[in-house]
């Protein structure tokens, strides 16, 4: 029996207001381990129009001039028009940072986790990136439609953006690219068809594999029939609140927490990265087509109360087996974790955009496959 069902996966640009305050986050963040391998941070970020607010738990050494980092954030990512309705130089930024509450402090100290949680981490081998094929091709296009925006290949493009797309799957393997949307904001008088012409040969053509599309694979830009107002003007952004796009696309279980703006020592964002490269090198070794691992912490304790693996039954051993192997060669403390994917280092500004996950470039150990022999051997 031919089990076919449809699934979507989303990616937004740097520019999204959402994306904008996990950058801002995360950019403090790498100042301050620029300064402070050792320091803390729990750093959220809500932007509007004309105003981008920072609070958060800091605790460092160091001095980071919050302002100055989000002024240079917005210009990079390309806030440098007073038409674009939010300008780097022109926006206020208000401040509320305190220290890390040293009840929590207690249990961190001490190698404890920051908090409780659970924890996921997923790989499959339907892309080579080990990710599912729906979110790779999202973000992939948006990556593409922010680099031609920064190259000038398009004049009219301003910094916001979507995109989606759905792809059917045939007994749990993709098959085709069902429909493609792309929104861009974008300058007053340009017509839309020029845009949608535009971006399907510079965006959509480039990314989207011919042999993978559907005979009758719809394509939408701009679906209103027009996108000028957009970032901070049109939508308040929050760190956060983009956390599927960050991750899997909706595939596999999400924990409870975001990854932006927090230090390594909390295990919201590093035991997911390790969770990932768990999956990815059970994945890549051979041992399963498919993975999902679940790691939960109590708060101020070194080693995981529960550890779960999930091959979905596509596992060459039973997924007890592989709960042994991980048990038995890795250490799954915040320290053990931090040190195994060198965590302490100012890396988190380019994981904001773009997935944290699937990226095999410079800083993101976590997508390392040097542990493959381990999980053979299983």
């Amino acid at each position: 029996m031919n089990n076919s069902y449809l699934f979507t996966s989303e990616s937004v640009t740097e520019g999204h207001p959402d994306k904008i305050c996990d950058q801002i986050s995360d950019s403090i963040l790498d100042e301050v381990l620029k300064q402070d391998k050792n320091g803390r941070v729990a750093c959220e970020c809500l932007t509007t129009r004309g105003l981008i607010f920072v609070a958060g738990e800091i605790g460092t050494k160091g001095y980071v001039d919050i302002p100055a980092v989000v002024r240079q954030l917005l210009a990079e990512v390309g806030y440098t028009e007073p038409s674009y309705g939010f300008h780097f130089d022109a926006s206020a930024v208000i401040t509320s940072i305190q220290n890390q509450s040293p009840d929590i402090a207690l249990g961190v100290d001490k190698g404890g986790a920051g908090d409780q949680g659970m924890m996921f981490g997923y790989a499959s081998d339907e892309t080579d990136e080990f990710m599912p094929m729906p979110i790779s091709l999202a973000h992939k296009l948006v990556r593409r439609l922010a680099g031609i925006r920064k190259e000038k290949k398009l004049d009219y493009l301003r910094p916001d953006g979507k995109s989606q797309v759905t792809v059917r799957y045939e007994n749990g393997v993709p098959r085709t690219v069902e429909s493609v949307v792309l929104s861009t904001q974008h300058n007053p008088g340009i017509p839309q068809k020029k845009i949608k012409d535009d971006l399907t040969e510079l965006v959509i053509n480039r990314v989207v594999p011919a042999g993978i599309r559907s005979r009758k694979m719809q394509i939408f830009v701009n679906p209103t029939g027009r996108f000028i107002i957009g970032g901070p003007q049109a939508d308040t952004g929050v760190t956060g609140r983009k956390i599927i796009v960050d991750t899997y696309g909706g595939v596999g279980s999400h924990g409870g927490g975001c990854f932006s703006g927090k230090d390594p020592t909390k295990v919201d964002r590093s035991a997911s990265y390790m969770a990932r490269y768990l999956a990815k090198n059970i994945v890549a070794s051979g041992l399963a087509k498919k993975c999902e691992i679940q790691i939960a912490y109590v708060i101020g304790m070194k080693q995981p109360v529960s550890i779960m693996v999930n091959t979905e039954n596509t596992g060459a051993v039973p997924d007890s087996a592989i709960v042994r192997l991980i048990k038995d060669n890795f250490d799954l403390s915040p320290g053990g974790i931090i040190k195994k994917l060198d965590l302490r280092r100012p890396i988190y500004r380019r994981t904001a955009c773009y997935g944290h996950f699937g990226r095999e470039e410079d800083g993101f150990a976590w997508e390392k496959k040097d542990s493959v022999k381990i999980f053979r051997k299983g």
